[in-house]
């Protein structure tokens, strides 16, 4: 198990971001109110409040113009992993923690500044739809988004009820429409290559990865396995804990990360003694971030071959703050350096052994440079 150092958070989550699955834990609650004068008080924010009284046509809801402002303000931080979530949206982030949620089967990145499809949950609306790994998201419902919280809260809903998204697929736009259902996240999969070689694929991390990991690397090593080949392809992250628990099991004792936040603070997880005797090599590529990085690093720091292309490079670790109204902000808190203590944020981990997967191609270049390693 893992000696986890307690910090002022709970919870860690270094995902870069999956439709509904990923939850943020806060112990910290940051006030808001018509007493801030950073907000209220604000001459030019009275005056344009009163020339919209006075002069603006339509109805509207001033809680929407509150929302608007919020999520603007903490937009102009300029940190694509920090925003601001109404209680609704919170609440719709939150209930899907374990996986589980209404929606279509999504999962997406930011990449440069645009919405990428990394994921397509088997047997989900989006699949039955034929949306694909590789496709762009440019708006929901008729609408585009800029913030990816409330587009992945507008792509969730009610079991039953129909969205519209619009999809970029092989250079061509189109509207796909769907019903949403329940979407179960199966986070861990895993088989056996050969007789003793074992095969096991992380998709994400999420609140029982560690535990499903935990079940594949017993039911691989009952089968026989000598050796394991630990695919982190296309893994944007997630919880923090789960991949520290994983870690644990590769190594025996010491540093897995070292968080840093802004104050110059440095905390670290451990591991304890105790780890598989499997010989393993680890798959990572461009889509590789975050909690697969600490994962990654970890590994390698720890003389672990690691094979595929260069991670995504997202080193920072984000919180939520709940706010008195029932509303949340979510914040860049810390960095993460491997136990070497090597910067991760915006550089990715370089594998040892730099293999391209060929689109083109039905073989998979990258396991089977794994599979000769292992061999």
């Amino acid at each position: 198990m893992i000696n986890i150092t307690k910090t002022r958070f709970i919870l860690y989550l270094a995902g870069a971001f999956m439709v509904g699955a990923l939850i943020f834990g806060g112990a910290g609650a940051l006030m808001l109110s018509s007493n801030s004068s950073v907000i209220y008080g604000n001459d030019e924010l009275a005056e344009i409040q009163k020339n919209i009284d006075e002069y603006f046509l339509f109805d509207y809801q001033k809680k929407d113009l509150m929302d608007g402002m919020y999520k603007g303000y903490v937009s102009a931080l300029d940190d694509p992993y920090s925003s601001y979530m109404n209680e609704k949206e919170l609440q719709s982030y939150i209930v899907t923690s374990s996986g589980d949620y209404f929606g279509v089967g999504i999962d997406f990145i930011v990449s440069k500044g645009k919405y990428l499809i990394i994921g397509v949950t088997k047997n989900s609306p989006a699949e039955e739809a034929g949306v694909e790994e590789g496709d762009y998201i440019l708006a929901v419902d008729g609408v585009k988004y800029e913030d990816k919280d409330v587009m992945a809260s507008k792509i969730r809903g009610e079991e039953g009820t129909e969205v519209t998204i619009k999809i970029l697929h092989n250079k061509q736009k189109k509207d796909i429409t769907m019903t949403r259902r329940e979407i179960k996240k199966e986070s861990v999969s895993y088989k056996m290559l050969d007789e003793d070689m074992a095969y096991i694929e992380i998709n994400s991390f999420i609140n029982n990865t560690s535990s499903d990991f935990e079940k594949a690397l017993n039911a691989v090593s009952r089968n026989g396995a000598k050796s394991l080949v630990l695919d982190l392809r296309d893994n944007y992250g997630g919880l923090v804990d789960q991949s520290v628990a994983i870690a644990d099991h590769f190594i025996d004792k010491g540093v897995v990360c070292y968080v840093k936040d802004k104050k110059g603070n440095t905390e670290k997880y451990e591991a304890k003694e105790g780890k598989t005797n499997l010989k393993t090599v680890v798959l990572i590529n461009e889509n590789s971030a975050s909690s697969s990085e600490i994962l990654a690093a970890a590994l390698k720091d720890n003389g672990y071959d690691i094979v595929g292309t260069k991670s995504f490079g997202k080193g920072v670790i984000q919180t939520t703050l709940t706010l008195k109204d029932g509303s949340a902000l979510k914040l860049t808190v810390m960095k993460f350096l491997s136990p070497d203590k090597h910067i991760i944020h915006k550089k990715g981990i370089l594998p040892e052994y730099k293999v391209k997967d060929k689109p083109k191609t039905e073989e998979d270049e990258q396991l089977e440079k794994a599979k000769e390693l292992l061999n």
